[in-house]
């Protein structure tokens, strides 16, 4: 058995968005899809995902607030907040 980006994003999603979220909002960089949630208790939830050869460095910005994030090459990232 081979497990792909597919089954991480599957595992990450099934742990973070609970039922009853909603999706608020996807942006597709290159190379690194994602796609965020809000959740029934009020939190946001971004999962994303580096399609690249090489590490990503990425910013997440929300609320005026800025996150530096860095993905591994393949690896998928859960934030919450």
């Amino acid at each position: 058995m081979t497990r792909n980006p597919a089954y991480y994003i599957t595992a990450h999603a099934s742990k973070f968005v609970r039922p009853g979220s909603v999706r608020i909002a996807s942006t597709l960089p290159a190379g690194l899809p994602n796609v965020a949630f809000k959740t029934p208790a009020g939190r946001t939830v971004l999962v994303v995902l580096n399609e690249g050869a090489g590490p990503q460095a990425f910013a997440v910005r929300s609320q005026g607030r800025v996150l530096a994030a860095t993905l591994a090459a393949g690896a998928v990232g859960t934030y919450v907040w």
